[in-house]
């Protein structure tokens, strides 16, 4: 099973820029492309949080045009800039999500990986909350399939990163959350938006990665007095491979440069 995994694509309406600079939406395009290019292409495509930039219908409605050229299935959860029943709604094709209430769910046995996908979002809020009873859903949902391959996704990083001022708009409940997922050897893989930046750890002993943005990338700016900032670093995605009982994943930057280069001659001779 390839996964493809966007986020943060912070989608705004037509014409409007983000943060008035960044033109989100022609750099959605060219991941598309990027993406829709890709050989062999991915059984799946994740989007973990932060779809459009004011939780708007109207941003919604030009997401999904943004997204139409691609033709695998795709799975989206909420980040802190979306809105509970427009992304509801706008997904509603998609059939996951639940009629009220908290956006989670649970992919069951429809992938070789089975896919739980969070809800952190604390509405107005820039910050994301694991509360007792979404971490009482994911530890009865985990419970429930003990032996299965999974996967799981949250908008929030349930760790410091180090960026100060990201980190004060991280995650509550993050400490009762490694300890369920500490306890749950099933889980591969948690996958995590917000950072804007690739950024690995371990959480309860389990991996726990964050995707780069599409668009603008938080900078990388470790004082504690760092500002908050984003740069104009190349956008981008990941691809994460599901083969032989191993997850593999790669960081894609999305861009036209140069090369493919060969390494070696038509002869197999290395090229000095």
């Amino acid at each position: 099973m390839l996964i493809a995994q966007f986020s943060d694509t912070h989608i705004k309406i037509p014409g409007k820029l983000a943060y008035g600079r960044v033109d989100t939406a022609t750099m959605l395009q060219a991941g598309v492309a990027h993406l829709a290019a890709m050989q062999p292409q991915p059984d799946l495509l994740l989007i973990t949080g932060d779809l459009v930039d004011l939780g708007r219908p109207a941003e919604y409605e030009y997401l999904r045009s943004l997204l139409a050229p691609l033709q695998m299935p795709m799975l989206v959860i909420a980040g802190n800039h979306d809105e509970r029943q427009a992304l509801r709604e706008a997904f509603a094709d998609g059939h996951y999500f639940p009629a009220s209430g908290f956006m989670h769910y649970d992919t069951g046995g429809h992938w070789p990986l089975r896919i739980i996908g969070l809800d952190t979002l604390v509405p107005m809020e820039g910050r994301g909350e694991l509360c007792a009873d979404r971490l009482d859903w994911l530890a009865q949902t985990l419970a429930a399939a003990p032996t299965q391959p999974t996967l799981v996704l949250m908008h929030h990083p349930p760790f410091q990163t180090g960026i100060a001022h990201m980190d004060a708009l991280g995650l509550t409940g993050r400490e009762a959350f490694a300890e369920i997922v500490r306890g749950h050897p099933q889980i591969q893989l948690i996958l995590c938006g917000h950072l804007h930046r690739s950024i690995q750890t371990t959480v309860g002993s389990r991996p726990v990665l964050t995707c780069p943005s599409t668009a603008h990338q938080v900078a990388l700016d470790l004082r504690p007095e760092a500002p908050s900032a984003f740069r104009m670093e190349p956008p981008g995605y990941m691809l994460h491979r599901w083969h032989g009982g191993q997850l593999v994943s790669h960081v894609v930057a999305v861009g036209d440069y140069a090369g493919p280069y060969p390494f070696f001659e038509p002869s197999g001779k290395l090229i000095d």
